[in-house]
């Protein structure tokens, strides 16, 4: 199967990394109680966690890993596009070469986390009125940089699902363009 190749902010992966992993966490503090016993108190999700390695190879090898590199100190969150995960807004935080580089070879391993903004659509998720469609809302959506369907879905307050039948030229929920119209249901 050909998948579509990584990108992160403005920089595209040549083919994509060998090895992915996403890392989803619940954080659980356990507290003691009298007579060896003790409570579990659930503190809620804590941010995805992307993980990778992969290898660049060919006379270039070593300025395109320079050029992944620019792009992890550039700092600030971005758009991370995977062709099979759901598209994130995230942090590039590590970026680490595996082994001595070679002007020829070069492997390394990176990790990204996910930055949640989404405290507001999971109020309007659960009914706020701040959140929720009006009979005045747009019946279409103009999609912004940095937006994924989720996100809209979550500022109109209807069930993903909802928004993905209304738009069934839509195949494949994680690839949307900047510029592209939704029909809100």
């Amino acid at each position: 199967m050909l998948l579509t190749p990584m990108r992160y902010k403005s920089y595209i992966w040549p083919h994509n990394p060998a090895v992915y992993s996403i890392t989803y966490q619940r954080q659980v503090a356990a507290h003691k109680v009298p007579f060896g016993r003790y409570c579990m108190q659930d503190l809620g999700l804590t941010c995805r966690v992307m993980r990778g390695a992969g290898e660049f190879a060919g006379a270039d090898a070593y300025e395109e890993f320079k050029r992944l590199a620019s792009v992890f100190y550039g700092g600030g969150p971005g758009l991370l596009i995977h062709p099979l995960w759901q598209i994130a807004n995230a942090y590039f935080t590590a970026l680490k070469l595996e082994q001595e580089p070679l002007p020829d070879y070069v492997r390394y391993s990176f990790e990204f986390r996910e930055r949640f903004d989404g405290y507001s659509e999971q109020l309007t998720a659960a009914g706020s009125a701040a959140g929720a469609a009006s009979p005045l809302a747009p019946r279409r959506h103009t999609v912004a940089g940095g937006e994924t369907l989720w996100s809209i879905a979550g500022r109109y307050g209807v069930a993903l699902e909802e928004l993905l039948s209304a738009n069934p030229g839509i195949k494949n929920p994680n690839l949307i363009g900047v510029g592209e119209e939704v029909a809100l249901p």
